[in-house]
């Protein structure tokens, strides 16, 4: 008989972390997720038997009291979908330093901040840690103009989380870094390409197909390889 995975979702209240959520509920996961605020979380609380934690991935002493509340936990899968936008306007001579400094700090220097904290809680072997990022996070793809600080922000994310790669030493994981795909979110709006199920259900798939694979890879939700 084997054993139940255990998931560790960071920002599951609604679009891509609550559509991950059921669909590890489906595939029979012990699933624990996060949110800022629980009282904002019925749709999450819907959804059937979920441990749901309270957390704000910027506030560092949040961080550590999720990790001091779940230390004793094993988890098969870290998933960061914790992430803004930005402002509205992103020509740069618009953006002020908070706004700019805000994006940066939630989208790219926050996750890897959370990463550090429970990597050694991530299941030796054949543990997989993923963060949500995006094809705008590529360099060499030329796309996403008008989002241009967002794009910037995912390419910092990745950057980021080759750095973190490195520091690794001998803890043995897989890394990826997942383009969820153009999705019908709050987000990616009502004419993207695809809705929030086909995106989970292939980012979960990508999940299970690289565990125990090891190694940093950033591919998209149907498998396919994304340049840097």
């Amino acid at each position: 008989m084997s054993t139940q995975k255990t998931a560790l979702i960071i920002g599951a209240s609604r679009g891509l972390g609550l559509g991950l959520v059921k669909q590890l509920l489906q595939n029979g996961w012990d699933v624990t997720a996060t949110v800022r605020d629980p009282s904002k979380a019925d749709a999450l609380k819907a959804v059937g038997s979920v441990h749901i934690e309270k957390l704000d991935i910027d506030d560092q002493q949040a961080v550590i009291a999720l990790s001091q509340r779940l230390k004793d936990r094993t988890f098969d899968l870290l998933f960061v979908n914790a992430g803004v936008k930005g402002p509205a306007n992103q020509e740069p001579g618009h953006a002020t330093l908070a706004q700019v400094g805000q994006l940066f700090f939630t989208n790219a220097v926050a996750p890897i901040n959370l990463a550090q904290r429970f990597v050694g809680q991530i299941r030796e072997g054949s543990g997989v840690l993923a963060f949500m990022s995006s094809v705008l996070g590529s360099v060499t793809i030329s796309d996403g103009s008008d989002l241009a600080l967002y794009k910037a922000s995912k390419a910092a994310l990745n950057s980021m989380t080759n750095s973190f790669v490195t520091q690794l030493g001998d803890h043995t994981l897989t890394v990826l870094s997942l383009h969820p795909g153009w999705v019908k979110t709050d987000m990616g709006g009502e004419n993207a390409q695809i809705d929030v199920d086909t995106s989970v259900r292939g980012l979960v798939d990508q999940v299970n197909a690289y565990t125990g694979k090891g190694g940093h890879h950033f591919i998209d939700y149907k498998g396919d390889t994304i340049a840097w």
